[in-house]
């Protein structure tokens, strides 16, 4: 489909929710019916050097508190946080010419809140958890696979798997949180959230459209 032939009908204030994740919400049971990863969101932190690094992590809940993810605190992404906790994430939604922008603090949840989303994964990927020290350097495939072959003897299935103490869920909180929606001839439909004020649970949002 060209730009020329392509118009999805137009995004404006008034058609929003009141907030950034009601709003998101409703664009995410959108996706979930038509694409196959919709969960999938590029994640960029910020290394102690000032290099901006992304990665693709999947969401696994979100509500008014914010998007909620799960990782190595020892991997890149986690050191990247510990050090500054602020992050962006992006869903780039291209097969509904969607893209949502989320900007704003991460929080590192607790054991408990963590463990109890780690006791509903699948029993291999608990093993996985263990097995991958997320961003080190491995001499081999072969190294991967005999640590997973050594752990699924240790707790086999049916076994319980403690949650590594290197594992944590996250939560990123939205200061902004941005709407797009493409439109013909690239003119397409951008719509901010941003907070009026200091920010806290009385803020107000506001919604601002950007030029595309």
């Amino acid at each position: 489909m060209t730009d020329s032939e392509r118009d999805l009908g137009g995004l404006s204030p008034d058609m929003m929710a009141d907030e950034p994740m009601e709003q998101f919400a409703r664009w995410m049971a959108e996706a979930a019916e038509v694409l196959p990863e919709p969960t999938a969101m590029v994640l960029a932190t910020i290394s102690a050097e000032g290099r901006p690094r992304a990665r693709t992590v999947l969401l696994k809940a979100h509500g008014r508190e914010g998007l909620t993810f799960y990782t190595n605190r020892t991997s890149r992404k986690g050191q990247d946080l510990a050090g500054n906790p602020r992050a962006c994430v992006v869903f780039p939604w291209y097969g509904l010419h969607r893209q949502v922008t989320v900007e704003g603090t991460v929080t590192m949840m607790s054991q408990a809140d963590s463990e109890a989303y780690f006791r509903s994964r699948p029993h291999g990927s608990q093993l996985s958890a263990w097995a991958s020290r997320q961003s080190t350097v491995l001499e081999s495939r072969k190294q991967l696979d005999d640590r997973a072959a050594e752990l699924e003897r240790r707790w086999p299935e049916g076994a319980e798997v403690p949650m590594p103490d290197f594992w944590r869920g996250y939560v990123l909180e939205p200061e902004t949180a941005e709407f797009w929606q493409g439109r013909q001839y690239r003119l397409h439909d951008r719509l901010r959230y941003r907070r009026d004020g200091a920010g806290g649970d009385g803020a107000r949002w506001i919604i601002e459209r950007l030029s595309p």
